[in-house]
């Protein structure tokens, strides 16, 4: 008896079924990408605006008077009559000598956490000492502490050192290593086969040359990580740089926010450039996280197995 074989279609035109719940998934993701994103939206929007004309249209999705005259009064090259048309104060913003602050006070934190909190991982998870395991266990404890807790006790060493408004006094509490980046490195480390390092000891090498020879060359991905985390929560610090810069030798860019805040040329807070402002300092840090934020998830992921 001769049997009817159906043919079943190609397998590029079968199409995909979307059930309830699928449907229901997508629905929520879009939803939530949406209200994360439309802050970012709406201070692109104010920001396009003039402070004049804000008030006058406070629920309109589209800018209101479109100019770019806040990130004119941002960089500093609008005259002072100009921003007061657009409903600035015409105050003089040192943006570049803010910029120059930001980048030494994260370049410099980032350096020495990175550095020394590598050190420290590599003893660790590579030396054998007495009490070792102990003393990591003590010293992760200082993660359950608020740093708001250290802020008091730092500002009054600060200031009894006469640091106060310098690079030094915004730096050195924070400059050496932190639990959360001697924690993440050491997972790492873990993982590096001892062979190599054995085999470097027989041919004569030591602990500093097996640290800068063998153990860094292998990490530079979660060290990678490690200096993009940790650039990024130094550029976003606020508090600390606050407490310590009080003037404009000092005083870093997101601090310097503050300015368009204070000024009140028409009654109010000129919000257009206090957007602005605020996108240009989130902007380097968002192009930062969009190219390598795959390897920052991946390197957290990785290292949290170990």
């Amino acid at each position: 008896m001769a049997t009817a074989v159906t043919a079943s279609p190609p397998k590029g035109s079968r199409s995909r079924h979307i059930g309830p719940g699928r449907f229901f998934a997508w629905t929520i993701m879009i939803l939530a990408l949406a209200l994360t994103l439309f802050p970012f939206y709406w201070m692109l929007r104010t920001s396009l605006s003039t402070s004049r004309s804000l008030n006058s249209a406070p629920g309109a999705l589209l800018p209101v008077d479109f100019t770019l005259g806040a990130f004119r009064r941002v960089f500093g090259v609008a005259t002072v009559k100009e921003a007061q048309a657009q409903g600035g104060s015409g105050a003089a913003i040192n943006f570049w000598i803010y910029l120059k602050n930001s980048i030494a006070y994260a370049s410099l934190v980032t350096f020495g956490q990175v550095f020394f909190s590598a050190m420290a991982a590599y003893a660790f998870s590579r030396l054998h000492w007495k009490g070792r395991d102990k003393v990591f266990l003590l010293f992760l404890t200082a993660l359950m502490v608020p740093p708001i807790f250290t802020s008091l006790p730092n500002f009054i060493l600060i200031k009894n050192l006469g640091l106060l408004d310098t690079y030094a006094g915004l730096v050195l509490p924070t400059f050496f290593m932190t639990p959360f980046a001697i924690f993440f490195l050491r997972q790492f480390f873990l993982g590096i086969p001892r062979e190599m390092e054995e085999a470097a000891r027989l041919d004569g090498a030591g602990h500093v040359r097996i640290f800068f020879r063998i153990i860094t060359p292998m990490s530079w991905a979660p060290i990678t990580t490690l200096v993009i985390l940790t650039y990024v929560a130094a550029w976003n610090d606020y508090f600390w740089p606050l407490l310590v810069g009080t003037s404009d030798n000092s005083k870093v860019l997101i601090v310097a926010l503050g300015v368009f805040k204070s000024q009140t040329p028409q009654g109010g807070p000129d919000w257009a450039g206090l957007m602005a402002a605020t996108l240009v300092v989130a902007t380097p840090m968002l192009l930062l996280l969009i190219v390598f934020g795959r390897k920052v998830v991946n390197s957290i992921g990785f290292s949290g197995l170990k």
